[in-house]
């Protein structure tokens, strides 16, 4: 089994055998004419001139299907008798052994179902998958959605490796997804230097974009970028979570009032001092910074109260 796979993966893409399709053309309609002119001259005498001609109205229409047409970015796959015979990946008009069958194990369309396109492309191509339901690394539930931008380096192994490789690519990202979501929590640490899901967008694209590339090679697709798309609480603990982050986000700005106003408080009493504006002893200095701190940290505006007698 593991010969088999090992065989699989090295399935390498080779170039088909194709001729100039305009000098083809110009063969037909030279064998074409001929057909006609000996058809004409031909009589019942001349047994010979009527099996040329016959030989040549043969080839002619055995050349019509050999044409093959491509534009930029776009590739044939071709099997003679069952067997690989080559990829023509060159925009241009061509000439291809009739034989040669065209097969393309892509997309699954009525054109090709009918086998009228069996073209396959090689442009930039983007995968939005649907939203799944995973645990991250502390085992809360996640939605997560990811797209990935790829395409075929090697058609070869695209058509020969796996049954459709867009199908494939689709069920190898859920994979991805969820052997990467696992590694990491959804969201950073108090301490903020730990890789996270929301937090460290670039590292988990990187991170995405490996694992789906190891899968990819099998069917010689090239992930160009995989990036999250969606990335949300599963339903049944989004208000909690909310909750934690709303109180996280409530310290988290107390702590910074509170430091503010005890470096505002100590320079008021430094520069009071400074200046020799006024003595206070200890109880006063107290009272005065309570009073500063109740004004600098309350949430509504201070009160003012005027007071006419000495503060002793």
């Amino acid at each position: 089994m593991e010969n088999k796979e090992l065989k699989m993966v090295q399935f390498d893409e080779k170039s088909a055998h194709a001729a100039n399709g305009w000098l083809m053309v110009l063969v037909n309609i030279v064998l074409g004419v001929a057909a006609i002119v000996m058809f004409t001259v031909s009589d019942e005498e001349n047994g010979a001139l009527m099996i040329a001609a016959l030989a040549c109205a043969l080839l002619f229409f055995l050349i019509l299907p050999g044409y093959k047409m491509l534009r930029p970015n776009e590739a044939y796959v071709f099997t003679l008798f069952g067997k690989y015979f080559g990829t023509l990946r060159k925009d241009g008009f061509y000439w291809v052994i009739p034989f040669c069958s065209a097969v393309n194990a892509g997309e699954a369309s009525l054109k090709n179902s009918l086998g009228l396109s069996r073209k396959i492309s090689l442009k930039a191509m983007t995968l939005n998958n649907d939203k799944q339901k995973v645990n991250d690394e502390e085992g809360n539930p996640i939605e997560i959605s990811v797209v990935v931008i790829w395409r075929i380096v090697n058609t070869a192994r695209a058509i020969f490796n796996v049954e459709s490789y867009s199908q494939y690519l689709s069920s190898q990202c859920d994979a991805a997804i969820r052997q990467a979501a696992r590694q990491y929590p959804y969201d950073v640490s108090q301490n903020g230097d730990e890789t996270s899901l929301r937090g460290s967008s670039q590292e988990i694209a990187e991170v995405l974009r490996q694992e789906i590339q190891v899968r990819a090679d099998l069917a010689g697709m090239e992930i160009i970028e995989a990036r999250i798309s969606h990335l949300a609480y599963a339903p049944e603990i989004a208000a909690a979570m909310l909750q934690r982050q709303q109180a996280a986000a409530i310290i988290a700005a107390r702590q910074k009032i509170v430091d503010g106003a005890v470096s505002m408080v100590q320079m008021a009493l430094n520069k009071l001092k400074e200046e020799d504006i006024v003595d206070l002893d200890d109880e006063r200095k107290a009272q005065m910074v309570s009073n500063l701190l109740v004004v600098l940290c309350g949430n509504h505006d201070a009160q003012p109260v005027v007071g006419t007698g000495s503060i002793y």
